[in-house]
């Protein structure tokens, strides 16, 4: 059939008319574009059509992100490491000046400004350091100069056969041995121990300095910093955050007042027992043991065992006596004046206070005992402000 026929024109004509006619019916109707009259797949074939993956990261990805992420962490850890020295001396300059905190107040309250409050509390330390060395310079002179114009003399009764050191040396030999070890050797020994010790004093010094300045300078500025540091509290909690804050700088500031007064108590303790025993230097004995007991743990061990080798001018019996008495103070103090002391300041358990103290020295050290009974205060009124009336009101 020819293709040009008139009936196919008439049939195709007829064809288009209708399709138009149709899309013409349904008046302001848009015809429909080509991407709504493509065939839209099946429900089977979504389920079975793969996901793309250019959004989620590879394993290579994921595997050197956590890499980097745990030499980071390392990293992070050598340096805390290395700077826990000195993060220790930062942790106990800002003890000193929080405990300090409560007289700058005070004498703030009576008028005079905060620079003058820090100077004048500075200067009673000081003074009271120099008390301390003018009582304890002139015995420890002494105490040199005794045993420099002692050499000689002991030098003579090694060497006399009829002296008590002489019947020593002629059974023990303590000359030749001594000779024979510096030859050996001990002389090297004996230089190293004496650079050790110079090191010894230097860190001190140094130490000692960190800690002044950097307490000065917290003391100072102390205000600014807390008010620093409640900027980082929402607005909405920042009130209850500067109560709480206040609350446990008060207690650390009672804490440092029972800690001196439980030092007061045991320097007086020294001062009585060593003038009945005639114990000499009992008011340089006594401000060192006052001394020392602030010191957590070993303190108040350190000053008794000073005293007792002091005790041995005197005789062996009353130096024996002597470590007695400190042993049993030493266990009254622990067990019965600090417990008690500590209640009364910062309304503490006794137990609580051991313990907080043993833990804290055993991982800090002095300083670490030092502060661990203001920690634990602070962690008391954390709980009964944030996490035990949600316990209770669940």
């Amino acid at each position: 059939m020819d293709p040009s026929s008139p009936d196919l024109d008439e049939a195709s004509d007829t064809t288009e008319y209708s399709a138009s006619d149709a899309t013409s019916d349904v008046p302001n109707r848009p015809s429909p574009s080509v991407a709504e009259r493509r065939p839209r797949p099946s429900a089977a074939a979504r389920r079975v059509s793969p996901k793309p993956t250019a959004g989620h990261p590879s394993w290579f990805q994921t595997g050197f992100g956590l890499a980097l992420g745990a030499i980071l962490a390392w990293l992070l850890v050598q340096t805390v490491l290395k700077l826990s020295e000195l993060l220790t001396l930062l942790l106990l300059s800002v003890f000193i000046a929080v405990s300090l905190e409560p007289v700058v107040a005070w004498l703030g309250r009576l008028g005079l400004r905060r620079g003058w409050s820090v100077a004048a509390v500075v200067a009673a330390f000081a003074g009271l350091l120099a008390g301390f060395l003018a009582l304890i310079i002139p015995p420890v002179t002494d105490a040199v100069n005794a045993l420099t114009d002692g050499i000689p003399r002991w030098r003579q009764q090694l060497h006399d056969h009829h002296s008590a050191l002489g019947r020593l040396e002629d059974h023990y030999h303590v000359l030749e041995k001594a000779q024979s070890a510096l030859g050996s050797g001990g002389a090297s020994q004996v230089a190293g121990g004496v650079l050790g010790a110079g090191q010894l004093v230097i860190s001190l010094v140094t130490s000692a300095v960190i800690v002044v300045t950097v307490t000065l300078y917290v003391m100072a500025g102390l205000p600014t910093i807390k008010q620093f540091c409640f900027r980082f509290v929402p607005g909405s909690r920042r009130p209850r955050v500067e109560t709480i804050t206040e609350e446990i700088l008060s207690r650390v500031g009672r804490y440092m007042l029972g800690n001196i007064v439980t030092s007061a108590i045991a320097g007086l303790a020294t001062f009585i027992w060593c003038e009945v025993v005639g114990v000499p230097y009992a008011a340089a004995l006594g401000f060192f043991v006052a001394l020392m007991d602030m010191i957590p743990v070993i303190g108040s061990t350190i000053g008794g065992v000073v005293v007792s080798l002091v005790a041995l001018i005197v005789s062996f019996p009353v130096a024996l006596i002597t470590a007695a008495f400190y042993i049993g103070f030493r266990v009254a103090e622990d067990y019965l004046i600090m417990p008690r002391a500590m209640k009364f300041a910062v309304d503490v358990h006794p137990v609580v206070t051991v313990v907080a103290v043993l833990a804290g020295g055993s991982l800090l050290g002095v300083i670490g005992g030092l502060v661990a009974i203001p920690a634990a205060v602070a962690l008391g009124i954390v709980l009964d402000e944030y996490v035990f009336p949600r316990t209770d009101a669940s």
